[in-house]
């Protein structure tokens, strides 16, 4: 598997040079949520009247994919999309963090506030990836070109989550909205995969609508 769709939410949402998280709160959630997503893109989950269902419980080959793929499995109550949203949103987020690392697209600093509370930053180390998940987007956002399936999943993601400015933060917001809902709604979808973006753009509408606590990589 390429990089993951958490590992791209996350990749857009860093500065380069300072490591710093922008929009932390939205960008979680939105991960966890592209937990779920890449399930249904491998073919391992469906949904049932909004509850998450194992299609296929052989692992994907990816460890924190299969990680999420065993704990569904191994849930004798079905839950539904938002309760796994919350379930899984620590260990998306730093399967994400760690992902980045791992591939050498980002270095880990930790610094410490008032001289007592360590956080943690990642600034860029190899920009390519980044670039080309960059002109990916603009080429499908505002140049019109055709999605594969896994960057409309990510657009439906950071339009579901209203990330538009990550992706596109000098641009026209209006037609940068227009074209990210018209490619989110769009047919490029099977319905297993359909079913769980919708009901996960549902969650992230109520979760991030409401109050929720600040969350960056790692919980710092």
């Amino acid at each position: 598997m390429d990089i993951t769709l958490g590992e791209q939410l996350l990749l857009l949402s860093l500065d380069d040079e300072s490591g710093a998280e922008r929009e932390s709160t939205r960008v979680a959630w939105a991960i966890a949520a592209a937990s779920l997503v890449e399930l249904a893109l491998a073919g391992r989950i469906d949904m049932t009247d909004d509850v998450v269902a194992v299609r296929d419980p052989s692992p994907v080959g990816v460890p924190a994919v299969d990680a999420w793929l065993a704990e569904i499995a191994g849930q004798e109550k079905p839950e539904r999309t938002e309760p796994w949203m919350r379930r899984l949103l620590k260990s998306a987020v730093a399967g994400a963090g760690d992902g980045l690392k791992e591939r050498g697209l980002v270095r880990e600093e930790v610094r410490k506030v008032l001289g007592l509370f360590p956080v943690r930053r990642y600034p860029e180390a190899d920009g390519s990836v980044e670039a080309a998940l960059r002109e990916r987007l603009t080429g499908v956002v505002l140049g019109g070109q055709v999605p594969d399936e896994r960057t409309a999943a990510l657009i439906g993601l950071l339009h579901g989550a209203r990330l538009h400015r990550l992706a596109f933060p000098a641009a026209d917001r209006r037609v940068v909205e227009k074209s990210m809902a018209e490619v989110a709604r769009g047919q490029w979808a099977p319905p297993a995969v359909r079913r769980v973006l919708d009901a996960a753009d549902v969650a992230l509408t109520v979760i991030i609508t409401g109050t929720v606590a600040g969350t960056t990589i790692g919980g710092t």
